[in-house]
């Protein structure tokens, strides 16, 4: 699972980025900053299940502060996308193709609007961020429109007699950009379009079933980003006004960061997605006014700063993964000594055969059975997980 950040330059995709891995990429106030794309390890937050195994755990990736599990997740930074970039404008070539295997898009925008469409600096409030918010989605499924004609007459090449070959057809022509067969059998059903063979598709039913499949397998949050700023808040409110249907969450990358990098030099003790942090040592004037303004301005209006509820609700919202955790009925340690070392975020129909394979491929070819080890009941192989269980499995 691979979650990437889109959107203008400039307007904090890579503060954004650094905020949630900690990792030192290029951050600058002016366009195209970002060239190649950045790839960093960010957390999910879980509720931990060791509480109610009456232990605590030891992860061996990620960590786990009172009981909240921080689970590791992929997070691709790419070069900015301006108006037309699905013709190749800017940066618009390599964006899309980095983007290739995302399978949720965080939409980056700057809600105070201080930068243009370009990226360039402006008055605050001079450029409307609704605009951002449009263009991006049209030149995403324009790309979307762009791939499914070039591979027009290969599709067209296989059997498409039956709605199931069209799928079947549709499908591997999208397979490069991640899209799975239900997603366009969701899309082509959505347009209408799933007992009209592919000869009989007219150009406006290729447009609409690029839309839906970009919205099927790229789903986008917004970002609203540097929501302390002048004027941020009211255009929030404008944009979910104007568009109910869409994800738009507030935050403040840059006081993420900033809680983050004191939080790792000792200064401070803060973990993401918290809504207060607690000072370590002494500090000097100047950084008790920044983390005052924070406190006033980010955490007590935005409950947070938004980062760490943007990630979470990508991964356990939108595209409903489940932390499910591999476990012993005897025995919750591995060999050295870490108490349910492990937890894996698996796909809304995740199977306990799955979860097998997810563990080694010889652990799923060997499948014997499961065992949920809360309830101490056998679970089938074919048995659809839930979220926070904890399973083990016999193999041969």
């Amino acid at each position: 699972m691979q979650i990437g950040l889109v959107g203008k330059p400039s307007a904090g995709k890579s503060t954004f980025f650094a905020a949630a891995t900690l990792m030192d990429v290029a951050i600058a106030a002016y366009p195209f900053t970002t060239i190649e794309p950045n790839k960093g390890i960010g957390f999910v937050r879980v509720e931990c299940i060791d509480k109610e195994l009456n232990t605590q755990c030891n992860p061996r990736s990620g960590l786990c502060h009172d009981h909240i599990r921080y689970v590791p997740i992929e997070l691709i930074d790419v070069a900015g996308l301006v108006p037309g970039a699905s013709q190749g404008k800017g940066m618009g070539n390599q964006f899309l193709d980095d983007l290739r295997q995302a399978d949720v898009l965080i939409h980056v925008v700057d809600a105070s609007g201080s930068t243009n469409e370009k990226g360039e600096i402006v008055a605050p409030g001079t450029h409307d961020p609704l605009k951002d918010v449009e263009f991006l989605e049209e030149e995403l499924n324009t790309w979307f429109y762009q791939i499914i004609q070039k591979n027009l007459k290969k599709i067209a090449r296989m059997t498409y007699e039956s709605k199931a070959k069209m799928i079947e057809a549709m499908s591997q022509g999208l397979s490069g950009i991640g899209v799975t067969q239900r997603q366009v059998a969701r899309a082509a059903d959505y347009c209408k379009l799933g007992e009209k063979k592919l000869v009989d598709w007219t150009d406006e039913d290729y447009k609409n079933f690029s839309k839906k499949i970009r919205e099927e397998s790229k789903p986008i949050i917004i970002a609203a980003n540097k929501a302390d700023k002048p004027q941020a808040l009211e255009n929030i409110k404008r944009i979910k006004e104007i568009y109910p249907d869409k994800i738009i969450i507030g935050c403040s990358a840059i006081s993420e960061l900033t809680l983050r990098k004191a939080a790792r030099d000792g200064s401070l003790e803060y973990y993401s997605g918290n809504k207060d942090f607690k000072a370590l040592k002494e500090l000097s004037e100047q950084q008790k006014q920044g983390l005052d303004y924070i406190k006033l301005n980010v955490l007590a209006k935005l409950d947070g700063t938004g980062v760490q509820k943007i990630l979470d609700y990508a991964v356990f919202n939108v595209l409903q993964y489940k932390a499910i955790f591999p476990a012993g009925t005897k025995n919750l340690a591995d060999q050295y000594g870490n108490v349910l070392p492990d937890c894996f975020l698996m796909p809304p129909e995740a199977t306990a055969l799955d979860f097998a394979f997810k563990l080694h491929s010889d652990i799923g070819n060997g499948f014997i059975k499961a065992i949920d080890v809360k309830t101490r009941q056998l679970i089938g192989k074919d048995t659809i997980l839930k979220n926070r269980d904890a399973v083990e499995i016999f193999h041969k």
